[in-house]
């Protein structure tokens, strides 16, 4: 019987903070309890705001925590022709269209269509559909829009990539990490309306390429923050679509501010490396982690 396999998968685009921490060191504990391998993916994709001065910080502040990882970290910006391969898989079947409204735009036609009554959704993280209509263009549109100088981005097609898995899609989770006592949890990937899966200048948003490399690095156990519960069901729709395998997850509480908030890497009172230079131990910061 094969190993499980976990990962941790911060990006270099900000210090380590306190959340960061109980992630990592969740998934050391769970790794190592159940005899499994524990792998460490820098997710780089953007080159823009991640930095290799930020991910050598992000590498001290973890293993100064304990936190420990098998065999050599994988760099997502090493492999981009592995998103390029799935995301032409999926223009191969008609799931694709290039979109080239910006956000600006986005938000003045939702805001149009909702002032004449109309109930326009919004996705679990709370950004509306997108109401652009490209997904109706000939294929000559679309080649236009490709072959031009105008920034756009790749979204899937959502009513027609949920036609091809069928109706019952799940994921199994592990309440309290507790993988010996998994339940399926429904999957509504509709509810993100047409996702972005990649942009002209990045080959893979992070749902495809979080989905390609924990199948490519054979992860089995994905353990990861709550905020990205109701992600994992166009992670589910995804793997379908290019019949990746599915890990079994545990959505892990949040660490909170004193306001109630998900942490940001902007707050450097709670940065690792903040904490570190003001005296605090690993003790110490694992009971503020709440570990």
């Amino acid at each position: 019987m094969s190993r499980p396999v976990f990962r941790f998968a911060p990006s270099p685009n900000g210090l380590l903070h306190l959340g960061h921490a109980y992630s990592a060191l969740t998934n050391l504990a769970l790794a190592r309890s159940a005899g499994g391998l524990m792998l460490l993916r820098i997710e780089d994709i953007d080159r823009a705001r991640c930095s290799l001065e930020l991910e050598a910080a992000m590498l001290d502040d973890l293993e100064w925590l304990g936190f420990e990882w098998d065999g050599t970290p994988r760099r997502q910006s090493e492999h981009f022709d592995d998103y390029r391969e799935r995301l032409a898989a999926l223009d191969t079947r008609g799931l694709l269209y290039p979109a080239m409204l910006s956000r600006a735009e986005i938000r003045r036609l939702v805001a149009q269509r909702r002032a004449a009554g109309v109930d326009w959704p919004n996705d679990p993280d709370g950004a509306p559909h997108y109401p652009g209509n490209e997904r109706l263009l000939e294929p000559a549109g679309r080649q236009a829009i490709l072959r031009g100088g105008a920034d756009f981005a790749f979204r899937l097609d959502m009513a027609r990539a949920v036609r091809d898995p069928g109706k019952g899609l799940a994921w199994r989770e592990a309440p309290q990490g507790d993988f010996g006592a998994c339940a399926d949890v429904a999957a509504d990937p509709a509810a993100w309306g047409d996702a972005v899966l990649a942009r002209k200048d990045a080959p893979a948003s992070y749902h495809l390429a979080c989905v390609v490399d924990d199948a490519l690095q054979g992860v089995t156990h994905v353990v990861r923050g709550r905020d990205l519960h109701a992600a994992t069901a166009l992670h589910r729709l995804l793997q379908e679509l290019l019949g990746l395998p599915a890990p079994v997850y545990f959505h892990h509480p949040l660490v909170l501010d004193a306001t109630g908030r998900k942490l940001s890497k902007s707050a450097g009172s709670t940065a690792i490396r903040h904490l570190r230079r003001q005296g605090a131990s690993v003790a110490q910061i694992r009971e503020m982690a709440g570990l």
